[in-house]
């Protein structure tokens, strides 16, 4: 008689003469239990031998050793090619779907809450290094995943009444769930047309198959040189495999740590409960997808120069379709409206003039000289957005607005004493210097006004509009243009009548500025005292006669003023405005001028000494309470270099 062969075997040999049960629990666990003295020891457990189903409060182990496995076919419970495993390799578990050897589907990283990228499924931390599938345990309720032939997964709740099996969901289900769909550094989308799917490169991504910028375009060290971080919401996080995961750190740090590291590329948090932990991920971004809901927050590193294209309506609802109430003033290149973003961010949106000259692409480039500006002393620029012919530029909001509603209203002068006048000076005077000489970029700015300067709740300054700003090359002194642009009262004389503009120029306007910080008056405005002068020549001919402290706003005169300062900042004034470009200070002098006590040089004669007259029908801008203003010239410049 022929010894029956085994059909199956759990391949497990035991130790001693204490007896072996077989038990099968109530989760549908099958055990091997042997008696022991201090308790029964688990030999073996079905559990840790899936084959292609899963069940309630099965726990999963990471490796191979713990893969689901698919059938061969219906009818065949051979092993068959597809397999989901749990991977880890030190970064943030994640589930993988193989066909063979190649990736075909992905569950994104477990955040502390669910899959990323399998908003349906909710499942329970168990530990490290095992996770419970979200089956609920209700007792009522008969569940499984499984795995079928055709390589999907399958989650089915058994119907008494029918008695079928259920399925809920099934994943991969739609074409954004395949592995790679978008390829390396894409984003597959379906929010902007329900139940179509489209591939978009990912923010900082250039065109050609969404190539990761290289050499050069990602800033390394400990700030990143400017580079920040675009955020996609309800997304599935990249491919953790080549990430690093850090447990104990929060999302502002993990931004710093992605930073100082030139190949971070992406960030996420590792867990929406405590908000404790993240990822950090290195090279290109593969397997990327956001969800109608569900997901969660992605922040993708972009280059400085690489800004938020913002979306028409998302910008009509934050200013409430640019409703009266929204708009906070207008200038020559359009009208400025404060807006809230769905996220509650205010901003402020400048909607440049149709008539503006200027093209799309002259826009664009300037918006990205304007992005790779990052200093405290000017407004930053989040991004801008084109809809036909309507050009909008995204600014971040500054409640107290601009420095002239202040300065030129003999009510709210008064707010400003001499110690915050001074301080608004020195850090206009910073912000020009960084333009002209620390930035990256070398940067004149040709339109420094009142209006122009912005001041955000703590009352600090920062320069904004540039939009007739001009690019110099690093050992460039001056150029011409047969177009002037900028506000009469502000322009140097060689700009104004022969078109040459240089650093010089913006020291010329950065003294009329300050002239009228300590006066409270306009550039061009008329006085009792001497009608036939512009405010630098009233100013002129009281330094000449020493009596220069008559020029004060009296308003400023309490007991924190400083009347050496005074005179200090009257005299760097004049210094700034002298008929000679060459005659002037920099910017760097200009700032030393202020922060020390040395000895300043006498001024000359100054340019513009008697007043300007000009037609009112000229004037185009308007600010809040409906006063006039300086009207900035809204043309397009033809530059020529002129080297010297």
């Amino acid at each position: 008689m022929t010894t029956p062969a085994p059909l199956w075997s759990t391949n497990v040999s035991t130790a001693g003469q204490n007896p072996v049960v077989a038990r099968l629990l109530d989760e549908g666990n099958l055990v091997l239990l042997q008696q022991q003295q201090d308790g029964d020891q688990v030999l073996w457990q079905s559990f840790d031998h899936p084959t292609d189903t899963v069940l309630p409060n099965m726990v999963r182990k990471t490796g191979p050793d713990y893969a689901v496995r698919s059938w061969k076919s219906p009818d065949d419970p051979a092993a068959g090619d597809w397999s989901y495993v749990l991977e880890s390799n030190g970064s943030p578990p994640q589930l993988m779907l193989y066909e063979g050897r190649t990736k075909r589907w992905r569950s994104g990283p477990w955040n502390g809450v669910a899959w990323s990228g399998v908003p349906d499924i909710v499942v329970v931390n168990d530990s490290d290094s095992t996770f419970v599938w979200g089956l609920r345990n209700d007792p009522t309720l008969i569940a499984r995943v499984y795995l079928d032939p055709e390589g999907i997964l399958n989650r089915a709740i058994w119907q008494d009444k029918d008695a079928r099996w259920n399925e809920i969901f099934r994943y991969p289900k739609e074409t954004c769930d395949w592995y790679g769909h978008c390829g390396q550094n894409g984003n597959c989308d379906q929010n902007k047309d329900a139940g179509a799917f489209f591939c978009s490169c990912l923010p900082g991504d250039g065109s050609g198959g969404c190539a990761r910028k290289r050499t050069g375009s990602l800033s390394c060290g400990r700030d990143g040189g400017g580079d920040g971080f675009v955020k996609l919401e309800n997304a599935k996080v990249p491919d953790t495999t080549t990430g690093r995961l850090y447990a104990g750190m929060d999302l502002k740090n993990c931004e710093q740590e992605c930073l100082r590291n030139c190949s971070c590329t992406a960030y996420a948090s590792s867990n929406l409960t405590s908000g404790i932990g993240c990822i950090v991920l290195y090279g290109d971004l593969m397997d990327t997808r956001v969800f109608a809901g569900g997901g969660q927050d992605v922040y993708v590193r972009v280059n400085a120069a690489e800004l938020a294209i913002f979306d028409v309506l998302d910008i009509f609802a934050a200013t409430k379709d640019f409703s009266l109430a929204s708009k906070l003033g207008q200038g020559g290149f359009g009208t400025v409206y404060k807006g809230v973003l769905s996220s509650g961010q205010e901003i402020a949106v400048k909607r440049l003039s149709k008539t503006s000259r200027q093209g799309i692409r002259e826009f664009k480039n300037e918006v990205r000289l304007v992005s790779k500006l990052q200093h405290k002393n000017l407004a930053r620029l989040f991004g801008c957005c084109i809809h036909g012919e309507d050009k909008m530029l995204i600014y971040e909001y500054l409640s107290n607005t601009s420095l002239d509603l202040f300065i030129f209203d003999k009510r709210r002068s008064s707010l400003l004493d001499w110690m915050r006048r001074f301080e608004i000076i020195i850090g206009i005077a910073r912000g020009l210097l960084y333009l002209h000489q620390d930035s990256r970029l070398k940067i004149i700015h040709r339109d420094l006004k009142a209006s122009n300067v912005l001041l955000d709740a703590a009352m600090n300054p920062k320069i904004s509009d540039f939009g007739m700003a001009r690019l110099f090359g690093e050992d460039q002194i001056e150029a011409n243009t047969n177009r002037i642009v900028g506000t009469y009262g502000y322009m140097s004389p060689e700009y104004a009548m022969e078109g040459l503009y240089s650093t010089k120029s913006d020291v010329f306007s950065f003294g009329v500025l300050t002239l009228e910080i300590v006066s409270s008056r306009r550039s061009n405005q008329c006085y009792q005292e001497s009608p036939s002068l512009s405010l630098i020549g009233h100013v002129w001919e009281l330094w000449r006669e020493g009596r220069a402290l008559e020029i004060v706003d009296p308003s400023t005169m309490g007991e924190s003023c400083s009347i050496d300062q005074i005179m200090r900042c009257i005299q760097i004034g004049l210094l700034c405005v002298q008929e000679s470009p060459s005659d002037r200070p920099t910017m760097s002098n200009v700032v030393f001028m202020l922060g020390n006590e040395t000895t300043l040089p006498s001024p000359g004669k100054p340019a513009f000494i008697l007043q300007r007259k000009h037609d009112d029908a000229n004037s185009v801008a308007t600010n809040v309470t409906g006063s006039s203003t300086d009207p900035s010239t809204n043309q397009m410049s033809i530059t020529t270099l002129v080297a010297r």
